[in-house]
């Protein structure tokens, strides 16, 4: 079953929020698959800038084996493969990517990134688990009001001396917080040194590790 990570914003930490709950993932050994939509996987995770075919070449091409996928996937960690994004233009919906991730043998996690193309979109849409991360901020909570996707759950990033709170994004969302990161200097660290696949924040993997019991 997918689990699918995007938001309404850009700059909210999608990415990062979907590479630390795939990261979990494969710390408890079990296999898994990062589905990259947006392009900023091998950067977060220290990997080489895929070259080859990607996701979105794999959806774009007619009768594509389920197995393909997980031809087109890259190492990150002992038990965490990466799709890359490539550079094809599915069209039509996503019924068979989404059917064909389903049918794979490990955890398959989706970034979505922003959705900002009627693909991305409609892989949220069919995703069994669409988790929303958000910050407590008025803007990001602002174009949280119009969502035309239905979230299952919300992964809230926290700061210091913010107004806003879990209350306020469930009201808006109508869905619970499942999740909350606090933000701090060691997570952008490793963000920016592309450490995250070699030494991932071991709070934050802890704070993930039970997001998959999120009612549908």
């Amino acid at each position: 079953m997918p689990t699918t990570f995007w938001s309404v914003k850009g700059g909210v930490g999608v990415s990062a929020v979907a590479a630390l709950f795939a990261l979990s993932r494969a710390g408890q050994a079990q296999s898994t698959l990062l589905i990259d939509l947006c392009g900023d996987q091998p950067a977060l995770l220290g990997l080489p800038e895929p070259e080859g075919p990607g996701i979105l070449d794999w959806a774009a091409a007619p009768g594509r084996p389920a197995d393909a996928i997980n031809r087109i996937s890259v190492d990150a960690t002992p038990d965490l493969r990466v799709v890359p994004r490539g550079g094809g233009s599915p069209v039509g919906d996503a019924s068979e990517t989404i059917n064909a991730l389903t049918k794979q043998p490990a955890h398959v996690v989706i970034d979505a990134g922003t959705n900002d193309t009627a693909f991305a979109r409609d892989v949220i849409r069919q995703s069994e688990q669409r988790l929303l991360v958000l910050r407590c901020c008025y803007l990001t909570l602002r174009a949280a009001q119009d969502l035309d996707i239905a979230p299952t759950g919300v992964v809230l990033l926290r700061e210091r001396g913010r107004a806003l709170g879990p209350g306020d994004v469930e009201s808006v969302t109508g869905v619970p917080v499942i999740a909350e990161i606090a933000l701090d200097i060691g997570i952008a660290r490793s963000l920016d040194a592309g450490l995250l696949a070699s030494r991932p924040p071991r709070s934050l993997l802890r704070t993930l590790a039970d997001v998959d019991g999120v009612p549908a």
